[in-house]
Parts: C-alpha cells; sequence; structure tokens
C-alpha cells in the first residue's frame, strides 16, 4: 500500500496557519476525493477542507484544538496502490563471471538487457531498474471487531498497530518538520461510528464544554444535535445553561472554568485575533471622523410591510436593513468619492466603480463582515436574497475568506442590540462605515405652519465614520443625507436611480 500524506493547505488569503476544530472522519474509515475530512478555523472563517486522495485513513497527525502551519501533513490515507518490492540482486552476482562492465557492453549494444537489469543503448546505458528507491512495502494492518449488536460487522483498526504504522511511515520518510502523529482512538461502540450531525457552533460549545458529540442523544430535526442537547449532556448542565454560561465572557463559569474560580483566560485566536489586529491597525492608521443623524423612517417601515405582503417578496427577508443597504447603493452614484481606498504605498486614492457593501455580523465566533459583491447592480429583491444569504452563512461559521476579501463600504446594525448609536472604526481598506441604530417610536414635529403637530414615528439614528485624509466635512456630510433622506421618503430612490 502507499501512504499519501495531506498537508494543510492555504485556505485563502495569504494565511499561514490554522487551527483544527472537527474531524470528520477517524482512523479505519474510507474517503473519497474531495470528501471533507476536517474542519480548520482560520483567522478570518470556518473552513471545511476536502481531502484530494482516496483510500483508507491511517493516521490523523494532528489533534483538534492545535495550531498548525500551512504545509504541514494533517492526515495520512493509504491509497491502495501497490508498491513494488526493491527487487534484490544475486546473493553470488558480484564473483560470478561475466558481471563486468566488459561483458555487459559484449550482451548488446542496442535493446540488450544485462545481468544487472539496465538496457543498453547506443552510448551507455538506460535506466537502472533497481536505482529509482521506492519506499519499503508497509505489513498490513490488523482488523479487530468491536463490540456491536449481533448480525453487525463492523471492524476498525487497532489502535496500537496505527501507531505502529505511522512509526514506520515516518521512519521511511523522515521529516525535520514533521508534528507529533496524532492516531485517533478506536471506536468501542456501534454508535460512535456514525457521523454525527451538528453545526459548526454546536460542535464549538461541545468542545469548550468537554462533551463527546457521540454520546449525546439528538433531539433537532433530521437526528441533528442542538445546542439544548449538548448543555443537557454537559457534565453540569444547571450552569451550562445559565445565563453567560458556556461564553467567553459571560457572567457565569465558562469553559474551563471551576465553581469558586474569579477569573477566566481565553485564548486570543482566530477571527477575534484578526479583529483585533485589523482595528488596532484601522484605528491608528486612519484618521476617523464620525457624524450623527436622526431620521424619521416611518416611510421606511411602511415600505417594508407593503413589501413582506407583496408576492414577489414572500419568499425573501425584507427588513430596514435591506432599505438600507440599498440607500446607501444609490446614494454613492451621487457621491463616489465615498467609495475609494487610500493607498499609501503609491501615494494614491483609488476611486472604485463597484460597491461591495459589507454586513456586520456576530457569531459564536467573533464578529466578521462579509460582502454582497457588486451590490450596486442588483434589485432590491436580488439584495435581499444576497444579504440572507450571507448572513445565515456567517452565523453558522461556514464564510469563505473569499466572502470577507475586498469590501469597499460597509454597514454595523447595532441597532438589533437595543442600541440607539455608536462609533464605527472602519474597516481596513474601506474609506466609510454606517452604523444603523434602533428603530424606535418617538414623538416627532411633523407639519410646517399651522398644520405643525407632535406625532408618534418611528425614529432612528444613523452614525457614519469615514477616512478623513480622502473624505472632507462635505462629502462625508453629503452622502449621510442623502442615505437618510432615502429613509425618510423612499421615492426618492425612483429619481437618484
Amino acid at each position: 500500500m502507499a501512504i499519501q500524506e495531506f498537508n494543510l493547505p492555504d485556505p485563502g488569503e495569504g494565511l499561514t496557519e490554522a487551527e483544527i476544530v472537527t474531524w470528520r472522519v477517524a482512523v479505519g474509515d474510507t474517503v473519497q476525493v474531495n470528501d471533507i475530512v476536517v474542519e480548520v478555523e482560520t483567522a478570518k472563517s470556518l473552513v471545511e477542507l476536502p481531502v484530494p486522495y482516496a483510500g483508507t485513513v491511517t493516521a490523523l497527525l494532528v489533534e483538534e484544538g492545535a495550531t498548525v502551519e500551512v504545509g504541514a501533513p494533517i492526515i495520512a490515507v493509504d491509497d491502495g496502490a501497490a508498491v513494488e518490492p526493491i527487487p534484490e540482486p544475486p546473493a553470488a552476482a558480484a564473483d560470478a563471471p561475466g558481471t563486468s562492465a566488459d561483458a555487459e557492453v559484449s550482451e548488446g549494444l542496442i535493446g540488450g538487457t544485462t545481468s544487472t537489469g539496465r538496457t543498453a543503448v547506443l552510448v551507455g546505458y538506460g535506466i537502472k531498474q533497481t536505482e529509482a528507491k521506492r519506499r519499503p512495502r508497509l505489513k498490513p494492518v490488523l482488523k479487530e471487531t468491536i463490540a456491536a449488536p449481533p448480525g453487525d460487522h463492523v471492524t476498525v483498526q487497532s489502535a496500537a498497530r496505527a501507531g505502529e504504522l505511522v512509526a514506520a511511515h515516518a521512519t521511511a520518510v523522515p521529516r525535520d518538520t514533521r508534528p507529533e502523529p496524532y492516531v485517533a482512538a478506536p471506536s468501542t461502540h456501534l454508535h460512535e461510528r456514525v457521523r454525527v450531525l451538528a453545526k459548526p457552533p454546536v460542535r464549538k460549545l461541545a468542545k469548550d464544554l468537554g462533551v463527546d458529540l457521540a454520546t449525546v442523544r439528538p433531539t433537532g430535526p433530521a437526528g441533528t444535535i442542538t445546542r439544548d442537547d449538548v448543555l443537557s449532556a454537559s457534565p453540569d448542565s444547571s450552569s451550562a445553561g445559565a445565563p453567560g454560561a458556556g461564553t467567553a465572557y459571560g457572567p457565569g463559569y465558562g469553559p474551563g472554568a471551576a465553581h469558586g474560580e474569579r477569573e477566566q483566560r481565553v485564548p486570543i485566536k482566530g477571527v477575534r485575533k484578526h479583529t483585533a489586529a485589523a482595528m488596532v491597525a484601522s484605528a491608528f492608521t486612519a484618521p476617523h471622523v464620525t457624524e450623527w443623524v436622526e431620521v424619521d423612517v416611518t416611510a421606511t417601515m411602511e415600505l417594508v410591510a407593503r413589501l413582506k405582503r407583496d408576492r414577489e417578496f414572500r419568499d425573501v427577508k425584507v427588513t430596514p436593513l435591506l432599505i438600507l443597504a440599498k440607500a446607501m447603493c444609490l446614494a454613492v452614484r451621487r457621491n463616489p468619492g465615498i467609495n475609494a481606498t487610500w493607498d499609501e504605498a503609491a501615494q494614491e486614492i483609488v476611486l472604485k466603480r463597484y460597491v461591495n457593501l459589507g454586513i456586520a455580523a456576530a457569531t459564536p465566533r467573533g464578529l466578521v463582515v462579509p460582502n454582497v459583491k457588486d451590490a450596486d447592480r442588483m434589485s432590491l429583491r436580488d439584495l435581499a436574497q444576497a444579504i440572507s444569504a450571507l448572513t445565515e452563512t456567517a452565523r453558522e461559521g461556514r464564510t469563505p475568506p473569499a466572502d470577507m476579501a475586498g469590501g469597499t463600504l460597509t454597514i454595523t446594525n447595532v441597532g438589533v442590540f437595543g442600541v440607539d448609536s455608536g462609533t464605527p472604526i472602519l474597516n481596513p481598506g474601506e474609506s466609510a462605515i454606517l452604523a444603523f441604530g434602533a428603530v424606535n417610536r418617538r414623538p416627532w414635529v411633523v407639519g410646517e405652519g399651522a398644520a405643525e403637530r407632535i406625532e408618534p414615528r418611528w425614529v432612528t439614528t444613523l452614525a457614519l465614520s469615514f477616512d478623513h485624509r480622502l473624505v472632507d466635512g462635505e462629502l462625508g456630510s453629503r452622502f449621510l443625507a442623502d442615505v437618510a433622506a432615502i429613509l425618510a421618503d423612499p421615492a426618492r430612490g425612483l429619481v437618484w436611480g
């Protein structure tokens, strides 16, 4: 058999390392080309990696939770290809007559084969058949039958034998940077051999609480394990379900914290590490300016209600955020300078003729900002579908790095948390970010002159932060005022569009 090692690839954007989150296979499992074998967490997202080989998994070379550099081997697969043994020359070949170089030539200049297995050609000799060094044939791995109900025949590789296999392979192909092999222990129960169904946030929660998903009884649709299932199976289910428990920053004792401890240390890695570095770089590189405006968005709320009843929008999610996204795309057409980037190296301002609209999304792994590519070219319905798909993928932790690259403008919807507004920090490479506050009923003055009166209206606060190196106060103010005008009267979009 031939052992193939799968090295950790770069999931995208020039990343140098990733954390092994969940193995989808175990030693002894059979895989096909492009089967998903592992979930890794990069500095930007949770990525599923397919294996480029087909065969039997012989070893998992990295343990879950470990951080691995790009290019390091993470899994070994036996592709089943036969490895030809190295031919052994006759013992007395060296002493036998007729084995000298002169004798080889005498056997024929063209097409002849010498006693050493080399083919004679016009000049010199052809390739010696035994010169290509091959890996030694590895002994077959023993199989053992695990405990299973009568009638079931489930076999797995012996963990000890798999360890010998990895050790023999490491000896045959030495690597200076080879990590310490990690071999998953074989199952001892039939139900542990079945792949469990659970979303990435649920898997992460189970890992934090030390719960083996194979032992959890699923209650979700199609046998999916839910968050409540994991909390119920937790060793301390009473505190696991309490507010703040199981989170890194809640008021309870998060995962790994024993009762009585007053502090908990959480490693800075993955998305949070990347976000922290990006925000520090942005805050101390681009001079931020923030402006606020309060807007009567009653007309927008009425439009949202009508669209929800419209047959064309019946199968998509319509929210005030959708109208704001469209308003920003329309306002960019009137104020193209807001959609630009400061190129420090080239000392140029790069004006962009497209809008990749970022939507900040809070996930269990931290804040991520995927963007809708070419949002300015989409219809309202297409934009609604794109935003829904983007946020759903982000909450499941499956946003690919490409969806978070190349953003030009960003919306951060702090209103979903009941916050009126804030001072958002720019994403690196962007010139503006808009914070969308909570939409509440407030007393508002309407009408003019003798018809002036106070009425309860839907009101929100918009806060725009922009890079003052390339966006001055006039441009920033005009852009913010245009966005507010469309929210106050969505019919303006028909004129500006």
